[in-house]
């Protein structure tokens, strides 16, 4: 079976970009791994893991600096469509997003976008309940010692 297709609609700057260079790990039922080198290179940030949990909408991500070392894990909020004739699956960045850093720290950002997204006609009223449930949903899980649990498809690629 061939690798699917992998597509990342983000909303705020309107764009949707093929992942080409993105390398399949594992694919499973509800979720696919990735390996990726950035798109457009910075200082800080050179490469990372993304797990996409399809049915939760979330996809985890470790960001790694040039080093190979743990800068922060990053968590979208996303939406996916797939098409199964040619197995492609465009994944739609919701907007809000959260950063845990290695000491635990936990910050939420990009909240403002969500108003800025619905304003502008970029959002319906069901992707931004679908956002805010799903990152309620996500914070209701690290809050409760369970991110280990989202990092686990990733650990066997460090």
């Amino acid at each position: 079976m061939a690798d699917p297709i992998l597509y990342r609609k983000r909303l705020i700057p309107e764009e949707c970009v093929l992942l080409k260079d993105d390398r399949l790990l594992y694919r499973g039922e509800d979720i696919i791994v990735t390996a990726w080198n950035t798109l457009k290179p910075r200082k800080d940030l050179h490469h990372g893991l993304s797990c996409y949990y399809l049915r939760e909408g979330i996809k985890v991500s470790r960001f790694y600096n040039e080093n190979g070392s743990l800068l922060y894990w990053y968590c979208d909020i996303v939406d996916y469509d797939h098409d199964d004739k040619t197995d492609t699956y465009i994944i739609t960045d919701l907007l809000a997003d959260v950063i845990i850093y290695p000491d635990g720290f936990v910050k939420v950002v990009d909240i403002d976008e969500l108003a800025t997204a619905k304003e502008a006609g970029l959002l319906t009223d069901a992707m931004l309940k679908q956002a805010l449930l799903t990152l309620s949903r996500l914070l209701d899980i690290i809050y409760a010692g369970g991110f280990e649990k989202l990092q686990e498809p990733l650990e066997k690629y460090r």
